[in-house]
């Protein structure tokens, strides 16, 4: 598990993301604890370089 500190792209509230590290990339939407507002957040692990990539972003996106 890694837990990374972040800033919500809607209201700038700062809390900890708590990821479960697995072989696959992640892509999954979380709810801000303070606006209620969706997080878009995708996880990258890149094994050439042995690190882990957190994307974060506003899910206010559509799509059809």
């Amino acid at each position: 598990m890694l837990n990374r500190n972040i800033d919500c792209p809607f209201c700038g509230y700062h809390m900890q993301l708590t990821i479960e590290v697995t072989d696959d990339d992640q892509d999954y939407v979380e709810d801000c604890s303070n606006c209620c507002n969706p997080i878009h957040i995708k996880v990258h692990k890149d094994d050439q370089h042995r690190s882990i990539q957190v994307f974060i972003d506003a899910d206010d996106e559509q799509y059809y």
